[in-house]
């Protein structure tokens, strides 16, 4: 059996995610955990941080088969094109991310990593610099060569996957096709059960409209969309119950018998699943062939490099990978 390892990019150089990582080389982790970033940038911030960690260089020749002692962080040294500031943005900067996260995914895709874990990136200073690009999911969608992915946020107790992601709410309704619901369901159902180990998942959809339509007098995509989709992959055996109005749905009584909600839109769910799970959420991206999970946070550039930042949504990633990868084997 291989080793599982994991590949850990800390996002923006600026922000927070190098600061995560040093912090999290104080706890013992029971994989190799290897950050792809630049050796330098962290011992910067190791120094402005006041920690101390041992940076122990990695190259994809050697990868460590041991997880490192607490204190220790394995590093594949990715140059920056510019030294780093905590706080400001570069937009020389730019091509160093991409290519943090072209190591990881690629290295998940030649089975050197179990999985990979990202800390936050700033979509705006990319695109800045002439790089077109919309967010960890599109890219790593891109380079595996998958044509549909699925966002779904979690944290203890709670998970919630998305028909619709970030679109203006004007546009949302013409976006819940037939086409797409039936797509995202079985991307959630297919990695509830492949990736997380639920022989039969039981998932609780939301309606699109306010009392899931109210029977058509307050809309009709419920009766025309989305109880027929639901209808004809129940009759496949997917365990679905819904269309549920979202304000009811989002209940103990609900939420206790379910292993994931699916929502229609961003704002549907997602403040539900982050006032449950503040400070200890996370992201997962479904329908990859690689385990991809994140942070549900930003760079927090304010915050770089002051040591007043809470580990817990790392945490929870790294846990949530491990416990996939685990799934897989």
């Amino acid at each position: 059996m291989k080793p599982q390892r994991f590949a850990l990019t800390p996002g923006e150089p600026a922000g927070i995610g190098p600061d995560l990582c040093l912090l999290l080389a104080s706890q013992a982790q029971p994989y190799p955990l290897i950050a792809i970033t630049s050796r330098d940038l962290l011992a910067e911030r190791a120094t402005q941080l006041g920690v101390a960690v041992k940076l122990l260089p990695v190259s994809p020749d050697a990868f460590p088969d041991k997880p490192a002692e607490p204190g220790s962080l394995y590093v594949w040294d990715t140059p920056l094109a510019h030294q780093a500031v905590a706080g400001k943005l570069d937009k020389a900067n730019a091509a160093f991310v991409l290519e943090t996260l072209t190591r990881a995914g690629q290295g998940c895709l030649d089975g050197h990593f179990a999985g990979m874990i990202t800390a936050p990136v700033h979509k705006g200073v990319i695109n800045e610099s002439g790089i077109a690009f919309s967010g960890h999911t599109e890219f790593l969608a891109e380079l595996t060569n998958t044509a549909q992915v699925v966002m779904m946020l979690a944290t203890r107790g709670l998970r919630v996957a998305l028909v619709t992601t970030h679109l203006p709410l004007r546009d949302v309704a013409d976006a819940i096709t037939v086409e797409r619901l039936e797509r995202v369901t079985r991307i959630l159902h297919a990695d509830l059960q492949q990736k997380f180990g639920i022989a039969r998942p039981r998932i609780l959809v939301c309606g699109l409209n306010p009392h899931a339509g109210e029977g058509g007098h307050l809309g009709r995509e419920e009766i025309d969309i989305i109880e027929p989709t639901l209808e004809r992959l129940r009759a496949e055996g997917m365990d679905l119950r819904g269309p549920l109005p979202a304000d009811t749905l989002f209940t103990p009584k609900y939420l206790e018998h379910c292993d994931a909600v699916l929502a229609m839109y961003h704002d549907q769910g997602l403040p539900v699943l982050k006032f449950k799970g503040f400070g200890a959420a996370l992201n997962v991206t479904l329908g990859l062939p690689i385990i991809r999970t994140s942070v549900d946070h930003g760079t927090a550039l304010d915050l770089a490099g002051t040591g007043r930042i809470d580990t817990g949504s790392l945490q929870v990633a790294l846990e949530t990978a491990y416990q996939m990868a685990e799934t897989r084997l």
